[in-house]
């Protein structure tokens, strides 16, 4: 018999590409083709790719240069390039890249798995190897996007928004409860649209209370909420189902209305603020998170303070900013890249500054409480984890003393201890 190829897959990007990547690893599972953990083991190396803004195409093009090297001193047999950005460019990354044996785009795993002379499993679609901790799992309930954004290039890659089935992604959670799996993470380019391509409703309230009843599963969080026709019916669901993680995770993006209204996101300032009130008004205890653009095409030194001063009022519970990145074939295009590097670095820096001074006064005024932790990792004495406020490696952490049944992949009670601007410190508390 032919020895079976040892297999790399490294992932950039987003929780939507790793999922893309854990799925196809399933398949090279069911394959007999042996996957290994390092790169430098392996005869075949799969780089699956980003592609969404210039940083994230650089950071994909370096890893196949990185990659293309270790081919070069022969400990490499072949290299496949997948994802993104070979989607979006593949007779230029062909051209450029001629050390890569072929490029595969966002749905090519068929003609992937064929290159390694496997066949695509379809009874096993679905069925991941997880690389994330073994009691988190990131759920994807719908592809593509049919938000006219202007400066994203999401729908030019992934295609129109797809909601996956209900029954699909309940039994998958199913599967997942079954292997120990404790935190649902619910991902989609925006997962408020779900259930509208196939039955006209939004179907999020539904699938969350269906989700919420599957034994094992204890924290379901919600991420990428469109703030546009937000279906409310979620926070109802939220206070009934305490399984739901009190967060949500609302890309708002901007606040003027003539940069809003540029961007094409559907939604006004005023719109955006009466949003975040009555989620909060609702459940007053929520951890909102959102993400901004800053240096946007126009965006001047008003818009500017006016986006800062909208931080200050709103105090997101977590933020994070991106500096516009000009995308072609994108509609914001045509208004060129109007504000210098240096100045959209300085604006975000600004934000992220007073988010900081935010971060810290919530987190301080945590000090004394008991919450509820899920402990994901032992770094020696300590441990790490995470209050249902905190999604995995984008949010606050909390370090404790490590001890009795306090271990990763089991949630502990800890009361806060002390704080800085976006970790907690705490100790354990027996029940």
């Amino acid at each position: 018999m032919i020895p079976r190829p040892k297999v790399h897959v490294t992932t950039l990007g987003c929780a939507k590409n790793l999922v893309d990547s854990e799925s196809l690893l399933g398949q090279f599972s069911s394959n007999a083709l042996e996957i290994v953990p390092d790169v430098e083991d392996a005869d075949v190396a799969i780089i699956n790719t980003c592609g969404f803004i210039e940083a994230s195409k650089a950071e994909s093009i370096r890893a196949i240069l990185e990659t293309a090297q270790l081919k070069s001193n022969g400990s490499l047999k072949k290299i496949y390039v997948m994802g993104c950005l070979s989607q979006r460019y593949p007779d230029e990354l062909a051209n450029e890249l001629p050390e890569v044996d072929a490029f595969f785009g966002v749905n090519d795993q068929q003609r992937l798995l064929a290159e390694l002379d496997g066949d695509l499993k379809c009874n096993l679609l679905g069925e991941r190897v997880l690389t994330t901790p073994r009691h988190y799992a990131y759920l994807k309930i719908s592809e593509g996007c049919n938000h006219p954004c202007s400066f994203c290039a999401i729908p030019l890659i992934r295609g129109r928004h797809v909601s996956r089935p209900m029954g699909q992604i309940l039994a998958e959670a199913r599967g997942f409860a079954q292997r120990g799996v404790k935190e649902l993470i619910l991902i989609a380019q925006d997962t408020t649209y779900y259930g509208v391509d196939s039955t006209r409703k939004r179907e999020l309230p539904t699938l969350l209370r269906s989700l919420a009843e599957i034994e094992g599963i204890e924290w379901i969080r919600l991420m990428y909420a469109y703030p546009a026709m937000f279906p409310y019916e979620v926070l109802g669901v939220m206070v009934d189902n305490p399984k739901i993680c009190r967060y949500i995770d609302i890309p708002v993006q901007h606040c003027s209305d003539e940069i809003l209204a540029s961007m094409r996101r559907g939604i006004t300032r005023r719109g955006t603020g009466e949003l975040i009130d009555r989620i909060r008004q609702r459940i007053p205890e929520i951890a909102l998170r959102t993400t901004l653009i800053v240096g946007y095409p126009g965006e001047t030194e008003e818009h500017f303070q006016e986006l800062l001063g909208f931080v200050d009022r709103l105090k997101f519970d977590r933020l994070g900013v991106f500096t516009y990145s000009q995308e072609d074939r994108t509609s914001a295009e045509v208004l060129g890249d109007t504000v210098s590097p240096e100045e959209k670095e300085k604006r975000r820096s600004a934000i992220m500054e007073l988010q900081k001074s935010i971060s810290q006064e919530k987190n301080e005024s945590l000090i004394g409480k008991t919450l509820r932790i899920l402990v994901d990792r032992n770094e020696g004495s300590v441990l790490v984890g995470r209050t249902e406020r905190d999604a995995p490696e984008v949010d606050n952490e909390v370090f404790i003393e490590a001890g009795g049944s306090c271990e990763p992949g089991n949630f502990c009670l800890g009361e806060v201890v002390d704080a800085v601007e976006y970790d907690l410190f705490a100790k354990v508390v027996n029940p």
